[in-house]
């Protein structure tokens, strides 16, 4: 069985599991779902900015209204706990628990953890930290010692 480590930021769309599902062809896959909520993460103007660059003006102003703290985690587990059923309901066996500390260390020690094959890191586009190379797929890359596959989120969750 091939086993990934994915690491998310909201929940999965139907979209995305499919995408992720399909990824080894036939080939069964265990999924070790990492799920850091989008207010946990970077600063607020982070995030208005990768919106504005998307093009999505209302979207930008909305930020001050993303949970944050306490709230973030109470929506980070709602969105787990969908995800690994949507996972669960494709075929795959998944299981997977929210980031309590940076998201790397995290990521690394679920590597190690489950001998992964790979990471898949399933986010939104956030510009800024893509650029300077700063994003989670490009710090794992140097850290993780398995492959890291950087893909978008197919739709809005």
């Amino acid at each position: 069985m091939f086993t990934s480590v994915l690491m998310i930021e909201k929940a999965l769309t139907s979209a995305d599991v499919e995408f992720v599902t399909t990824l080894h062809g036939e080939e069964p896959v265990a999924f070790h779902v990492l799920l850091q909520p989008r207010g946990d993460q970077a600063d607020r103007l982070l995030r208005a900015i990768d919106d504005i660059a998307l093009g999505e003006l209302d979207e930008a102003a909305r930020e001050r209204e993303v949970p944050e703290g306490e709230e973030a985690k109470s929506a980070g587990q709602q969105a787990l706990e969908v995800s690994l059923k949507a996972l669960r309901a494709a075929g795959s066996e998944a299981e997977g628990r929210l980031v309590e500390d940076h998201p790397l260390d995290a990521l690394k020690g679920l590597v190690g953890e489950t001998g992964a094959d790979e990471v898949i890191v399933l986010t939104d586009p956030h510009y800024v930290e893509e650029f300077f190379h700063r994003d989670w797929a490009s710090r794992a890359r140097h850290k993780v010692g398995v492959p890291v596959l950087k893909l978008f989120s197919h739709s809005k969750a």
